[in-house]
């Protein structure tokens, strides 16, 4: 969630705020292949939109081979895609059995490669504060920070694979 510049116009205010983050934002949805890291789908919504939601306008559709691991705002996505895993939620007034916790930990664990891909995009001093830019734009630039960032995973494996000596006849 990034906060942006307020509209003049009250609709479009209302749609972009977030009253969960008490500013008006806006929210990205990044699907990562978490065997290579590598970002393959980029989409944007307003701030006030909530992560299932989002995923559904996306029209984003899988293999049904593909696993697909969510955190607790993609719970429900078993309707869409039968092969995902979520994390369990608390139920209220309830406590989790010491599986659930153990599934929500190891879940966890495997959640971080991914989290970490989603912390080297945002390190951007552009999305780290307030978007000063036309909101328009927006998706453009993140999806060019996420084309560097596939760019970057692409030159490692091209080191490991000696591409960078092939090519620009360097030894590494």
């Amino acid at each position: 969630m990034l906060p942006n510049k307020k509209s003049n116009d009250l609709k479009k205010q209302k749609q972009s705020y977030s009253g969960k983050h008490k500013c008006h934002t806006v929210k990205e949805q990044l699907i990562i292949n978490g065997a290579t890291g590598q970002v393959i789908c980029v989409r944007q919504g307003k701030g006030k939109t909530r992560d299932m939601e989002l995923f559904r306008q996306s029209g984003v559709r899988l293999f049904r081979f593909i696993l697909l691991v969510g955190d607790k705002g993609y719970q429900g996505i078993c309707d869409i895609h039968e092969n995902s895993i979520t994390p369990y939620k608390k139920p209220k007034g309830g406590k989790l059995t010491k599986e659930q916790k153990a599934f929500n930990r190891n879940l966890s664990k495997f959640r971080i490669f991914i989290e970490h891909i989603n912390r080297r995009i945002k390190r951007f001093k552009m999305f780290q504060g307030r978007y000063r830019n036309k909101q328009r734009k927006h998706h453009k630039r993140i999806s060019l920070i996420c084309g560097v960032h596939n760019f970057e995973l692409g030159l490692v494996y091209g080191l490991r694979a000696g591409l960078v000596e092939k090519y620009f006849q360097v030894s590494v």
